[in-house]
């Protein structure tokens, strides 16, 4: 199963359920809070207009637009863009692949944990370098190849992100932007029982359909590691 399967992704993003249910396991987690460092990563650009893609339900195209930005948010679910626009947010159905906006039309613009869902990534990637303007940033976040190693090594399989990982990341961004640094955001989620671990194997049973053991009882403490790029045009 490949996580860029336009099939696969439109069937996952019909709905939250699964994305929220993924993210629920992150109240068992320490370290550094990686989707408010990509926020901040953002921010810290004083932008006046941004371009958040894959917005999902839209909680960063909120928080962007709370600090007085104007914001505009794309994702190929219907769902998502619903939910993005229901939180007071502008936000429409699109893809990255080609964007329905003009050469230089944002200051900044952050694509969290959705580049490794676009079948042709430096189309896309180039696609937001085209709107962002000269001297502007991208803020994009993936996850090393050895996110969730424990909850693989358990389960026995790979969790497929290597289309845009740590491996080729920089390598793809820098094709696009002329500079790219690197912000480690890693930590543990420290899984208290099986029945927590179930519960996130459960959501993430359409990208990864995997069964525990029947003899694992847990607790299980599990390595995240997502990466902040910021590629500056």
């Amino acid at each position: 199963m490949s996580l860029n399967d336009p099939t696969v992704v439109a069937e996952e993003y019909a709905s939250e359920q699964g994305l929220l249910g993924r993210r629920d396991a992150y109240r068992y987690a320490d370290g550094p809070d990686a989707p408010a460092l990509a926020i901040d990563s953002v921010l810290e650009m004083q932008p006046r207009r941004v371009l958040e893609v894959g917005c999902g339900p839209g909680e960063a195209a909120e928080k962007i637009a709370a600090a007085g930005v104007t914001v505009e948010a794309l994702d190929i679910s219907d769902r998502m863009v619903e939910l993005t626009c229901a939180r007071g947010v502008s936000a429409r159905v699109g893809d990255v692949q080609d964007l329905p906006f003009e050469d230089g039309s944002f200051d900044a613009a952050l694509a969290a944990w959705m580049l490794y869902h676009v079948p042709d990534v430096e189309r896309g990637i180039a696609e937001l370098a085209r709107v962002v303007r000269p001297g502007g940033r991208l803020v994009a976040v993936t996850n090393r190849i050895d996110h969730l190693r424990e909850l693989r090594e358990l389960l026995g399989g790979e969790f497929p992100t290597r289309n845009f990982s740590d491996e080729n990341a920089s390598t793809l961004l820098l094709g696009s932007f002329a500079r790219v640094e690197e912000k480690e955001a890693g930590g543990w989620i420290n899984f208290p029982d099986r029945a927590a671990v179930e519960a996130y194997v459960d959501a993430s049973r359409a990208l990864w359909a995997r069964e525990l053991p029947p003899d694992f009882d847990g607790p299980l403490r599990v390595r995240r590691a997502p990466v902040v790029y910021l590629a500056t045009k």
